[in-house]
C-alpha cells in the first residue's frame, strides 16, 4: 500500500454498524415452535427468520428461570457471580424497595450505547428497578414485574404510567413500532423486545390467535403421568386442553407481533442490514416429564432438557447465509461476547464471563468448538456434554446423571450406576473446577451468592423464606 492510500484509508469513514433487534420470549421451550418440529404451532414469522438465517439446535439457558437467566444474557455472568439466583419477587424487582441487581456488572447494552447505538427496550425487564430506563436504554416501556394479566395491562413508558387496552403483546408491538418510527437512517439502533408470552396466566388471547387451535390435537404436549415432585402451583395445567390452547395462542400472538415489526423494517428499507435475533429466557415443560413449568416446575428444581433448551435464531440477510443449521452447543452466557463481536464493539476482559463468541459459527466457518456447558439454579448445578448430563444438588437432595444418547427423555437416573462411575467423577471434577475458576463458592454455600428474598417451594406451593 502506498503512503497516499494508507492515509486515505485512515480518513475514510468506518462502515456503519448494523441495526439490531433481539426478540425474547418467556417460558418458551425450543420444542414449541414450528421450525423446531411442532407442526401444529403457528409461528410463521419465527420460522421465516430461521429460513433466512441461522438456527441453533443445541442452544441452552444457563438457568431455567427468568430473572437470573436474563441477567446472564445481558452481563455474560453466571448466577453465583451476578447475584440473582431465582426469579425476583416484586419487592426486589420494582418500587421503593427494589435492589440494583445490575450494579457492578457491565451490560452489553451500555457498551452498544457508548458505541453510538440508540437503544430501546419494550417488554419484560424483571432485572430490578423495572420501571426505570437504565443500562444504555433511552426508550423504555414495560410492565414492572414478571407477569400479570394479558388484558388491559398498565405499562410504564419513559417514566409515565400508561394503560394499554387490549392484548399486552399487541401493546409491546405498538411501542416497538413507535421506537422504529423515531429512528434516523444515519444512526444504528438496538431494540430489545422481551415478550411476556407465553408465560402464565393464560387469561386472555385474541380470538384470531386462538382460531388456529380450534381443532388442534396438541400432539406436542405429552400427557405423561404426574411427576411425583411437581410444583403444586401448576398442577391444574396438567392434561388441561384450555392450558394447551392458551399457551399455543400466546405464542402465535407473539409471533404475529414479530411479523408487524419485521414488516415495518421492510417498509423503512432496513431489513436487509438489520440483525434480528430470536430466543427465549429459558424453556418450558408442558406435560413433559409429567410437569407444567420450568426449572421450578419441580421441587427440588430440575435441569430437564425442556427446561433449559431454547430457540436461538440469527437472521441478517446482508451478512449471514440463509438456511444454516448449527448443532454446536451454545449457552446464554455466550450471548454477551457474541453480540458485541458481531457489531464490532469491544468489552474489557473479565475472567468471570465464561462465554465465547460464536460469530464464526454464524458465518458458517468450521471451527473447533467446546463440547461442555454448565448450568446453575440456586442449590443445583449442572454439566452437559453431547452425551451426558450431570445434575448436582446440595446434600439434602438427590443428584442425577443421564446418558442422553441411550435415554434422551431423561427417564433413568444413573448417578449411582457403577458402569458410569468414571463419567460421574470426571464430570464432577470438571463442574467443580468451572465454578472455582469463576470465583463461585462450593455448591453447599450457594446462599452466600445472593441477597434475594427467595421463594421456597414445596408440595403445597411456594412461600417466601
Amino acid at each position: 500500500m502506498t503512503r497516499r492510500l494508507f492515509l486515505a484509508s485512515l480518513a475514510a469513514p468506518s462502515p456503519r454498524r448494523p441495526n439490531v433487534i433481539v426478540f425474547m420470549s418467556d417460558d418458551h421451550g425450543a420444542w414449541a415452535t414450528g421450525i423446531y418440529g411442532c407442526g401444529e404451532m403457528v409461528t410463521p414469522n419465527v420460522d421465516a427468520l430461521a429460513k433466512t438465517g441461522v438456527k441453533f439446535t443445541r442452544a441452552f439457558a444457563c438457568t431455567p428461570v427468568c430473572s437470573p437467566s436474563r441477567v446472564t444474557y445481558i452481563t455474560g455472568r453466571i448466577p453465583s457471580t451476578h447475584g440473582v439466583q431465582d426469579w425476583l419477587r416484586p419487592e426486589d424487582s420494582f418500587g421503593p424497595t427494589a435492589k440494583r441487581w445490575l450494579d457492578g456488572h457491565l451490560t452489553y447494552t451500555e457498551l452498544m450505547a457508548k458505541a453510538g447505538y440508540r437503544c430501546g427496550m419494550v417488554g419484560k425487564w424483571h432485572m430490578g428497578e423495572d420501571e426505570k430506563a437504565q443500562r444504555g436504554f433511552s426508550y423504555w416501556a414495560t410492565v414492572p414485574g414478571g407477569g400479570g394479566t394479558f388484558k388491559n395491562a398498565e405499562f410504564v413508558k419513559n417514566g409515565e404510567t400508561k394503560g394499554m387496552p387490549g392484548f399486552k403483546e399487541d401493546a409491546i408491538g405498538d411501542f416497538a413500532l413507535e421506537f422504529l418510527d423515531q429512528q434516523k437512517a444515519e444512526q444504528p439502533f438496538y431494540l430489545h423486545v422481551p415478550f411476556y408470552a407465553p408465560h402464565t396466566p393464560y387469561d386472555f388471547q385474541p380470538e384470531a390467535d386462538q382460531k388456529p387451535y380450534e381443532k388442534a390435537t396438541f400432539g406436542c404436549f405429552p400427557d405423561e403421568p404426574e411427576h411425583p415432585n411437581r410444583n403444586y402451583g401448576q398442577r391444574n395445567l396438567q392434561k388441561n386442553q384450555a392450558a394447551k390452547k392458551g399457551y399455543s395462542a400466546l405464542i402465535t400472538g407473539m409471533d404475529r407481533n414479530i411479523g408487524r415489526i419485521l414488516r415495518r423494517l421492510e417498509e423503512r428499507g432496513w431489513r436487509e442490514d438489520t440483525l434480528v435475533v430470536f430466543t427465549a429466557d429459558q424453556g418450558w415443560n408442558a406435560g413433559h416429564h409429567g410437569v407444567w413449568g420450568k426449572g421450578n416446575g419441580t421441587w427440588p428444581f430440575n435441569m430437564y432438557e425442556e427446561s433449559i433448551r431454547v430457540p436461538m435464531i440469527w437472521s441478517h440477510p446482508a451478512r449471514l447465509r440463509a438456511g444454516q443449521v448449527r448443532t454446536e452447543m451454545v449457552s446464554s452466557y455466550d450471548f454477551f461476547p457474541t453480540i458485541l463481536d458481531y457489531v464490532s464493539v469491544s468489552a474489557p476482559a473479565d475472567r468471570r464471563r465464561p462465554g465465547r463468541s460464536y460469530v464464526p459459527l454464524l458465518e458458517g466457518k468450521r471451527v473447533t468448538w467446546r463440547d461442555r456447558l454448565f448450568f446453575e439454579y440456586s442449590y443445583v448445578r449442572g454439566a452437559r456434554t453431547v452425551r451426558y448430563k450431570l445434575v448436582l444438588r446440595t446434600s439434602e437432595w438427590p443428584s442425577e446423571l443421564y446418558d442422553l444418547e441411550t435415554d434422551p427423555g431423561e427417564r433413568v437416573n444413573r448417578f449411582d450406576d457403577p458402569a458410569l462411575s468414571a463419567v460421574r467423577q470426571a464430570l464432577t471434577t470438571e463442574l467443580e473446577g468451572f465454578y472455582r475458576d469463576q470465583g463461585a463458592p462450593p455448591l453447599e454455600e450457594w446462599r452466600s451468592t445472593t441477597k434475594q428474598n427467595l421463594t421456597k417451594y414445596s408440595a403445597t406451593g411456594p412461600a417466601k423464606e
